[in-house]
């Protein structure tokens, strides 16, 4: 089995969770398999290891799990994207448009070089939103977005396309 079959096949489908209509994907159960989650640590890191990279940005919290991983496996800086609040000092804020309501996030001023090349990672694409937001903060601090990297892809919310903007790289080990 490959490792998108691997996944595909560990990931956990919860029916009307946060609420009645949606199919949630849980990574969970992935968590519990150390080999598994090596080999996707192996995998992204394979992919991204050719590209010109100078700094990984994990979006709260999920995007932490394989974001300081890939980091680590690429000797790169780690930065953290949280949600308004949650960071001790000055930072860059970025507010987006949910489906009801709004949400910010913020990264710390001077978490990284200005002109620095930055590779985004979150466990999930859906709609796009926080993943640009992401993406904002980045060239907020002066940094460049090198690409975009997920763990799964939910391709019929097209959030792809809102990162289209950014014509960079965006790359997920298993779409549904």
């Amino acid at each position: 089995m490959n490792i998108q079959e691997r996944i595909k096949s560990t990931i956990r489908d919860i029916p009307d969770f946060p609420k009645a209509g949606i199919l949630f994907k849980d990574i969970t159960p992935i968590l519990t398999d150390a080999k598994l989650s090596q080999d996707i640590t192996r995998e992204l890191a394979n992919y991204w290891k050719k590209f010109d990279l100078d700094v990984i940005i994990g979006i709260e919290s999920r995007g932490f799990l394989w974001g300081s991983a890939l980091a680590q496996a690429l000797s790169l800086p780690f930065v953290i994207a949280r949600k308004k609040g949650k960071l001790p000092a000055e930072t860059y804020e970025f507010k987006y448009d949910l489906e009801y309501g709004t949400a910010e996030i913020e990264i710390h001023k001077g978490a990284f070089v200005e002109g620095s090349k930055a590779l985004i990672h979150d466990d999930l694409l859906a709609t796009g939103g926080t993943a640009r937001a992401a993406a904002e903060l980045v060239k907020l601090a002066g940094g460049e977005v090198a690409g975009f990297s997920f763990l799964v892809e939910l391709s019929f919310l097209s959030g792809a396309k809102v990162l289209d903007e950014y014509k960079t790289p965006i790359h997920s080990l298993v779409t549904y």
